[in-house]
């Protein structure tokens, strides 16, 4: 096994949404011990939350497998992106950033469009971008919070999803970004972990939707993960410890959970699977 960054880390705090480039040490992306095999040759993906954290490492490894990625951002996110273009063109992949907010099915629209006018298809969509605030009760949880949480994480999905769904072809993939959280829940993440329970049924009943369609539908729970979302969300004290309570004593790298995104996304190996949703906790096995 790698050796990767373990707590204690130096404390951070960072506003939402949080930027990689600040983050200290920076997230592994770029998957050193990973080796590609043209898995994804002459696809075409788009990844929401692209520009950092897991979606930057998925959009580098897709690119690596032979995909022309496309990537969904915050406006505020811009200066991550431009870094993730890089390294998806370094890569040998095509590269296009599109920023813009899910919550709007307007701009989904667009954005699907975007990717099919640049590229000329859409093969796999990933749905990872995520809105999360602590609070320690739920009367805290105010409207505004909760509607930014439900609208980014579920219905953006939804929104993007569905306007995506006439480009993917029969051997298509979708995979969707869960969380321990929406299998455990969380007593300070109530509307974040509704809404990761609500993604895996999603994932679930839509498998069941497409299957006659030859659309697969998988989705990614991760446990603790390096990435600005929670550097961004958490006090600097537990950034500082992030993921100490794993069994393997630290939060994973995002380029430990990207190469499950290739699974899914490649026919090749996961032709067999759809409605999964496959958990990476880093040794805990309580979730099941």
């Amino acid at each position: 096994m790698p050796r990767e960054p373990k707590p204690p880390f130096p404390p951070q705090h960072q506003e939402r949404p949080g930027i990689e480039a600040h983050m200290t040490p920076r997230p592994r992306f770029e998957g050193a011990h990973y080796r590609a095999a043209q898995k994804l040759q002459g696809k075409v993906a788009l990844i929401t939350g692209g520009d950092s954290g897991i979606g930057r490492s998925v959009a580098v490894l897709f690119a690596r497998e032979g995909a022309r990625v496309a990537i969904i951002h915050l406006k505020e996110e811009q200066r991550d992106a431009d870094e993730t273009l890089q390294h998806i063109t370094a890569a040998g992949g095509e590269a296009l950033s599109i920023a813009g907010d899910i919550r709007s099915t307007t701009f989904c629209e667009r954005a699907v469009a975007r990717v099919v006018k640049a590229f000329g298809a859409l093969d796999i969509l990933v749905n990872n971008a995520a809105w999360q605030v602590r609070q320690d009760t739920l009367p805290e949880i105010t409207d505004e919070q909760l509607e930014r949480t439900i609208g980014t994480n579920i219905l953006g999905m939804f929104y993007l999803t569905r306007a995506a769904l006439p480009h993917i072809p029969r051997g298509g993939s979708i995979i969707n970004t869960g969380s321990i959280t929406g299998l455990e829940g969380s007593a300070h993440l109530l509307d974040y972990a509704t809404t990761k329970g609500a993604i895996h049924a999603f994932t679930k009943s839509l498998a069941r939707n497409l299957v006659e369609q030859g659309i697969r539908v998988n989705c990614v729970a991760p446990g603790p993960v390096w990435t600005p979302l929670n550097v961004a969300d958490k006090p600097a004290r537990e950034v500082a410890r992030h993921g100490a309570d794993t069994p393997v004593g630290r939060p994973a790298q995002p380029e430990e959970i990207a190469p499950a995104y290739v699974f899914f996304a490649s026919s090749g190996d996961s032709s067999y699977v759809s409605g999964e949703v496959l958990t990476l906790l880093g040794g805990d096995v309580t979730a099941a």
